[in-house]
């Protein structure tokens, strides 16, 4: 029957009936043949590159057929290269294949789609990285056993040496999701990966936009990893020590997006899983010196009472809540910090800079609680109001701080929920401004205070929050520029064309 099977194959070359014969009959007898094996093989690849695209989707469909033993990592290898495809039935055929083979033998399966990760064209693994990201999460426990979870890691690492942003973030996301990475150690091993990506060991340059958006996506990713149990020591050690001394000098490409903002939440976030810090007084020193920036001095009065300097400063209040936040979750760890470690004339300047800032705090409090006063459900809805709503939180937040820090010795056990979380529903991300709704950047800070009256007893200085409504994703803001090869590294030329 060997001649037989043989004219089947030779079907391949003829015309589109026996084509469509070959494509059925070569997966049908194919394990009756071991000797002819690269040969059916071959000459179902013919047909699945086929110009007839029923034959194409024939061949395909029955790939899976072929994947015995030895065989499966090619058919996979194959499978993968065909994720190409731009015609959708053809690229839906190509993922259930897949997963039908992934059922048989997940190792070997994996084995095709990370070969083509590391050697494949562009397009094929950016393919195969989303495949791995959408549907390896679908897969029951008993095809994602440990030891293929344990594959699935080392591949990764392997990957990682050399990735865009996006292309890190997708991996972070099927390394998440894996069960054996849900454990303490699993976690820990995660935040030891993204460090790596993040090269904390490298000199920081703040005005290179790729550096900084690194640093920031890898943050991002590390963020949701941390808990009492796994520490963010490590960032919020480079934070202090590298990124708050360029605070004002930081460049993004990410248009529209506050960096400073972003970093300081970034910052507050990490801040209360940190562990024991090796420089801990200088470092919160540096957290001081940035917080006293945004903590302004009264201005001096003239003699009838009024302004001398006229205009009020502006307080950040945005910046201010994730710097006292951060500073008062550090500060517990060296709780004689304000009163040892800084001389008498320094906590008094601090004293009166927080004493202005709580006045004004007070007088702005009770403006955003009288707008807001017996207004529910829709009337809280209006874009004007979430912002109030946000402002109010803030303030509320910076309040209790503040008090603490009045208390002789400055207190540090009052605990807040920082103004962006818990995380909102993404409408709230919206701007009032007339600027793109479309972008995926966090809006730019606006100015969400009532007007002031001039005659007021006391004018509060003019506050400025962040339009950014809690809406704080870890996902990536517009990544990085240009494809692989800028950004974080490039990876060497590889081949072109088929290399079944």
């Amino acid at each position: 029957h060997k001649d037989a099977y043989q004219v089947i194959l030779d079907g391949v070359k003829g015309g589109a009936k026996e084509k469509r014969l070959a494509a059925q009959f070569i997966p049908k007898f194919f394990k009756h043949f071991p000797e002819l094996a690269d040969s059916a093989i071959n000459a179902q690849l013919d047909l699945c590159e086929d110009e007839d695209v029923s034959i194409r989707r024939q061949a395909i469909k029955e790939l899976p057929q072929f994947a015995t033993g030895d065989n499966l990592p090619r058919v996979a290898d194959i499978l993968t290269q065909l994720l190409q495809s731009d015609d959708s039935a053809e690229f839906n055929l190509v993922n259930n294949a897949l997963l039908s083979i992934f059922k048989m033998d997940a190792k070997g399966t994996l084995g095709g789609l990370f070969s083509q990760i590391l050697q494949g064209e562009d397009i094929v693994r950016e393919r195969a990285i989303k495949f791995l990201s959408t549907k390896l999460k679908t897969l029951p426990e008993e095809v994602l056993n440990k030891e293929v979870e344990e594959f699935i890691l080392a591949e990764s690492k392997k990957v990682l040496e050399d990735v865009t942003g996006e292309e890190f973030v997708l991996f972070m996301k099927i390394l998440s999701g894996l069960k054996s990475l849900q454990t303490v150690s699993g976690r820990q091993q995660l935040v030891e990966l993204v460090a790596e990506q993040a090269d904390l060991e490298q000199t920081f340059n703040p005005s290179d936009p790729d550096c900084v958006d690194r640093l920031l996506q890898c943050t991002r990713q590390a963020v949701p990893l941390f808990s009492k149990n796994v520490h963010s020591t490590k960032f919020v050690t480079y934070f202090c020590e590298h990124v708050l001394p360029n605070l004002s000098a930081l460049t993004t490409p990410v248009e529209g997006l506050d960096i400073q903002l972003e970093v300081l939440k970034l910052l507050a976030e990490m801040s209360s899983f940190c562990g024991d810090m090796e420089k801990l007084e200088s470092n919160l020193k540096k957290l001081f010196d940035k917080l006293l920036e945004y903590m302004p001095l009264p201005p001096e009065e003239a003699e009838n009472g009024e302004n001398a300097g006229g205009e009020e400063p502006k307080l950040q209040f945005s910046y201010v809540e994730c710097l006292l936040y951060s500073f008062h979750q550090l500060g517990r760890k060296l709780p004689d910090f304000l009163t040892a470690k800084l001389n008498a004339e320094k906590l008094k300047d601090f004293k009166i800079r927080l004493q202005y800032f709580a006045r004004g705090l007070q007088v702005y409090i009770r403006q955003l609680r009288l707008a807001l006063q017996g207004k529910t459900g829709e009337a809280l809805k209006t874009e004007e109001n979430k912002i109030k709503v946000v402002a109010l939180k803030i303030t509320n937040n910076i309040n209790v701080l503040i008090k603490d820090l009045f208390h002789i010795p400055p207190s540090y056990k009052s605990t807040v929920t920082l103004s962006w979380k818990p995380v909102q529903k993404a409408d709230a991300n919206q701007k009032r401004t007339s600027e793109d709704t479309t972008s995926s950047s966090p809006p730019k800070k606006a100015s969400a205070g009532p007007k002031r009256d001039a005659r007021q007893i006391y004018n509060p200085p003019s506050g400025k929050y962040s339009s950014n409504l809690g809406s704080f994703s870890y996902e990536q803001r517009g990544g990085f520029r240009g494809g692989r090869g800028r950004g974080w590294g490039g990876r060497g030329n590889r081949s072109r064309g088929r290399i079944y």
